[in-house]
C-alpha cells in the first residue's frame, strides 16, 4: 500500500512526513498530535472521515480523545454500512453470472422448430432490409436450425437443451426470461447497457449501485466483489466500474489463488506495526486535505486503505477452501477432467477448475455479507465452431451453477441472494457467412430477441416469461427492454428505481436513466 498524499500539491505535508519518516517514534507521536477533532469536525460532508473512525476505534487501532469526549463528538457513520431500503424487500444479495460475448438462446432455452423445418433458406428481404450486423452477409445469410435436443423439467415443464442437463434440474426455482431486447448490437456498448443502463463510459455499474443504495453487511471484505475466468472480457474494469459514484463502490477484482488482491500483502520485512503507523499518518494527512479541498474522493481513499488493512486476514481466509467438505467441492465440479478443445476462445485450458472456484468463492462471498458479486467469463461469442464451443463452455458452468442454486437452497441462502446468469445480447437465427464461407457453422449478434435467466431473491421461480416468432428473430408476447429488467431488480431489493439517484453534472442520474418499468409479475 502506498502513502495517499501528493507531494507535488502539499509540499508541506511531505517535507513534514519525510521528515518524520526517519523516527517512527516521532511519527506517531506526531500523528497523535494532530486533533481529530479539527478535521472530522470540519468535514461538513466527510461520511468517508466518520466512518473510519467507527471502524479504527471498533478494532482498538484508533481512540477518542479527552477533548472530543469533552467536546461531544457526533456520532460516527460507516458510509457502507448496511442502509434501509425504500420498501422491504426480500432480495439481500446478488450474483451476477456475466457470460461475455452472448450465449445462444435458440440452443439453449427457447427452442424452434420450425427454424429447424427452415433450416438453410434464406429469409425474405423485408425482414432484414433495415437491419444491421455486426458480420453477417444479408445477400446470401440462410436459417441456422438448432441440432440441440429440448426437454421439459420441473413441475413447471420448463424447457432446457442438452447443453444444461444439471441447471435444468433447478427449473423450479428458475424464472427465464424468453423476451429480452436491448438497444445495442456490439459487445462492449451492449455490455455496459446490460450492467450499468446505458452504453456509456464513466457511469456505475448495477453492482455499483447497489452498493450505494444499501451499503453492505460485511466489514472485512469489499461490497462489490468481481471473479473472473477466461480470457477477459472485452468491456475491462468498466464493466464494474463505480462512474461517477465514489470509488469506494466499485467492484475489487479478487483472484483465486495467490494473494486475492494483488498486492494486498506487505512488502518481507514490513512489521504489522509500521504498517499501521504509516497508514495513521497517512489518515491524518489525507483528513488535512479533505478538510481543505471537500473532494469525496478522499473519503474513497481513506476508507480503502482501512478495508484494505483488514482483508490482509480476511481475504486469504476467504479463498481457503480447505474448510469445504470433499461432497461441496465435488458437487461444484472443482477437480472434474476437463475435456480437451482446440478453441482458445473460453480462455483455453484450466478455465473449468477457475469457473467452478468462482462459484464456490460467490456463495462464500455472499456468506460473509458482501452485496454483489460479479462472475464474469469469457468469451461465448460463437460467430464459428458453434456445436463444439458452446458446447465445451456450458460444460464448463452447467455443473458449478447448478451446484450454486442448490448449495444457497440448502443453506437457507437463496430467498435473500438473487442469482443472474445472463449475456449482453442474443444470436441470429441466420447463419454466419462471412468470408464466403458456405459452411454456416456459428450465429451473429441479436439484440431484438434474446434470453437470461433467474432464480432466488424473491422471485417467482417455474415462471417462463415471453414469447418469441416461430423462427426467434422478433418478440411476440411480452418484451422486456434492459432498463425494464433493472428497475424490477431493483424492486426485489426493495429500491425504488425512479428514486435512487445521484447528483452528477446537475442531473439526478440513476440506473434505469430515464426509462425503466417493474415487471410485477416477476416477484413472488
Amino acid at each position: 500500500m502506498q502513502h495517499a498524499f501528493d507531494k507535488h500539491n502539499c509540499p508541506q505535508d511531505a517535507r513534514m512526513l519525510a521528515e518524520l519518516a526517519r523516527d517512527p517514534q516521532a511519527w506517531a507521536a506526531a500523528a497523535q498530535a494532530q486533533s481529530r477533532r479539527h478535521f472530522l469536525g470540519q468535514a461538513g460532508y466527510g461520511l468517508g472521515m466518520a466512518a473510519l473512525a467507527d471502524l479504527l476505534a471498533r478494532d482498538g487501532h484508533a481512540k477518542p480523545t479527552k477533548a472530543d469526549d469533552d467536546a461531544g463528538s457526533a456520532p460516527a457513520v460507516n458510509p457502507l454500512a448496511p442502509k434501509p431500503p425504500h420498501f422491504a424487500g426480500k432480495a439481500k444479495k446478488c450474483i451476477f453470472i456475466f457470460l461475455e460475448g452472448a450465449p445462444s438462446q435458440i440452443d439453449l432455452y427457447d427452442p424452434k422448430p420450425k427454424l429447424v423445418e427452415l433450416h438453410g433458406k434464406p429469409l425474405p428481404e423485408s425482414m432484414t432490409k433495415n437491419v444491421r450486423f455486426a458480420f453477417i452477409k444479408k445477400e446470401t445469410a440462410v436459417l441456422l436450425g438448432s441440432k440441440r435436443k429440448f426437454t421439459k423439467h420441473g413441475e413447471s415443464g420448463m424447457e432446457f437443451s442438452d447443453f444444461m442437463p444439471h441447471i435444468a434440474t433447478c427449473a423450479d426455482d428458475i424464472l427465464k426470461v424468453r423476451s429480452m431486447h436491448t438497444d445495442q448490437f456490439n459487445h462492449h456498448p451492449a455490455q455496459l447497457t446490460l450492467l450499468a443502463g446505458r452504453p456509456f463510459f464513466g457511469i456505475p455499474t448495477m453492482g455499483a449501485w447497489l452498493t450505494y443504495g444499501l451499503g453492505s453487511e460485511s466489514q472485512d471484505l469489499p461490497g462489490y466483489v468481481v471473479l473472473s475466468a477466461g480470457r477477459g472480457t472485452s468491456g475491462g474494469a468498466s464493466l464494474w466500474a463505480s462512474g461517477f459514484l465514489p470509488s469506494m463502490y466499485a467492484g475489487v477484482m479478487f483472484r483465486n489463488q495467490g494473494d486475492p488482491v494483488l498486492n494486498l500483502s506487505n512488502p518481507a520485512g514490513l512489521p504489522p506495526e509500521l504498517q499501521r503507523l504509516g497508514l495513521d499518518v497517512a489518515r491524518d494527512l489525507n483528513g488535512e486535505r479533505f478538510e481543505q479541498m471537500h473532494d469525496p474522493e478522499i473519503a474513497s481513499r481513506i476508507a480503502s486503505y482501512e478495508l484494505a488493512f483488514r482483508m490482509q486476514s480476511a481475504a486469504p481466509e476467504l479463498i481457503d477452501l480447505s474448510d469445504e467438505t470433499q461432497e461441496t467441492i465435488d458437487a461444484y465440479g472443482i477437480n472434474r477432467k476437463e475435456p480437451d478443445i482446440k478453441a482458445s476462445r473460453g480462455g483455453g485450458p484450466g478455465q473449468y477448475k477457475q469457473f467452478a472456484t468462482n462459484c464456490l468463492l460467490a456463495r462464500r462471498l455472499v456468506e460473509r455479507g458482501v452485496r454483489f458479486v460479479s462472475l464474469f467469463h469469457a468469451s461465448w461469442d460463437h460467430h464459428s465452431n458453434l456445436d463444439n464451443e458452446l458446447a465445451h463452455n456450458c460444460g464448463m458452468a452447467d455443473q458449478p451453477v447448478a451446484a450454486l442454486l442448490k448449495d444457497l437452497k440448502q443453506r437457507g441462502l437463496l430467498d435473500e441472494t438473487l442469482v443472474v446468469f445472463a449475456g449482453e445480447f442474443g444470436r441470429t437465427p441466420l447463419g454466419e457467412n462471412r468470408g464466403g464461407n458456405p459452411n454456416a457453422t456459428g450465429r451473429d449478434h441479436h439484440p431484438f430477441a434474446f434470453s437470461l435467466w433467474m432464480a432466488g431473491g424473491g422471485l417467482k421461480g417455474g415462471l417462463t416469461y415471453g414469447a418469441t416468432d416461430e423462427i426467434g428473430w422478433s418478440i411476440t408476447e411480452k418484451p422486456v427492454h434492459v432498463n425494464d429488467f433493472h428497475a424490477t431488480l431493483l424492486k426485489l431489493f426493495g429500491i425504488d428505481h425512479l428514486k435512487l439517484t445521484h447528483r452528477h453534472q446537475g442531473l439526478d442520474a440513476r440506473l434505469t436513466g430515464v426509462a425503466g418499468k417493474v415487471i410485477d409479475e416477476w416477484i413472488a
